[in-house]
């Protein structure tokens, strides 16, 4: 067994996985898993730079993840970073920052190396099941892009496009920091609804969409997406992990999410105060690709990049 250390930051959350591998059995045993809301991607589409406050927040969660790194020995970490320091042009502050705390430079990797981290960690354990068809297509909703990924053992096709829950938020229903409509607006939900199409006719160009047999789900709008379908009293990832949740129920709780308030989202036990005002642009998001690619449930799964880059710390 190997013990590595593996973080993801990206555009809304950066998370944390110490694991125990072992290489010839495809055997993962967490050690330690979390995640922490610091929303790095804060103004990133409107400025093009992190902001201050944000860069703080995600420091500080660093300062944390680096004691539990020592603690728990890890012999190898990597660190990557996705859609908001791609995207930001003061991404040499970001990177200064994470080297001074942990000693390790972060990785702002292409989406097509986000997409084959993120198929790695949500298929490996799925080989041999034959009650999930081939090829998978796997999408990974992230807070700024989302990630298309189509494989069966190894990834066939890939694509990153920028649509994901901050990122439609802050287009579509937020302007200089104020919510526009408290439950958002009929001309809102359309505007979203046509900006995630257009970045599904992109995504078509490379993925053929319409392939896959199995709609494998990563990342937390869908998982929490599943936690509401579910009916859990709190968030459980052993519940959500590889629950399967139908089109119909996906359908119903998008609705639900866009036409309540804020207030009425937050008293949702399942959903994580760092999402309430993201995730009825995530769950959107969620059940526009299962109505393009014609699934009728999606498989969830709560291991995803982050698992794919402990994997390819071994």
């Amino acid at each position: 067994m190997k013990r590595v250390a593996a973080i993801d930051c990206g555009t809304n959350s950066i998370r944390l996985l110490v694991a125990d591998l072992d290489p010839a059995t495809g055997e993962l045993k967490d050690l330690d898993r979390r995640m922490t809301i610091v929303r790095l991607g804060q103004g990133v589409d409107r400025t093009g730079r992190l902001a201050p406050e944000a860069l703080e927040r995600t420091f500080a969660a660093c300062r944390e993840y680096a004691g539990i790194i020592r603690e728990l020995g890890a012999e190898k970490l990597r660190f990557v970073a996705t859609s908001a320091s791609r995207d930001a042009e003061n991404r040499d502050d970001f990177v200064r920052g994470v080297v001074d705390i942990l000693g390790v430079e972060p990785e702002v990797i292409t989406g097509d190396q986000e997409a084959e981290f993120s198929f790695t960690g949500a298929t490996k354990e799925l080989t041999g099941r034959t009650d999930l068809a081939t090829p998978y297509l796997v999408v990974d909703i992230g807070g700024g892009s989302t990630e298309f990924v189509l494989g069966s053992d190894t990834v066939r096709a890939a694509r990153s496009v920028d649509i994901g829950c901050v990122r439609m938020t802050e287009r579509h229903l937020v302007r200089d920091g104020k919510v526009l409509a408290d439950p958002p607006g009929e001309e809102q939900i359309a505007a979203i609804k046509a900006d995630i199409a257009r970045a599904l006719d992109r995504a078509a160009e490379t993925v053929p969409l319409s392939e896959a047999r199995t709609l494998v789900g990563l990342a937390g709008s869908v998982t929490t997406v599943a936690a509401i379908a579910l009916d859990l009293s709190e968030y459980d990832s052993a519940a959500i992990h590889h629950s399967r949740i139908p089109l119909t129920q996906v359908r119903e709780i998008t609705h639900r999410l866009l036409t309540t308030t804020h207030e009425e989202r937050a008293k949702i036990p399942a959903i994580h105060p760092g999402r309430v005002d993201v995730i009825a642009a995530g769950a959107l998001v969620l059940l526009s690709i299962m109505e393009r690619t014609g699934a009728e449930e999606v498989v969830v799964s709560e291991h995803d990049i982050l698992d794919g880059i402990a994997w390819s710390c071994a």
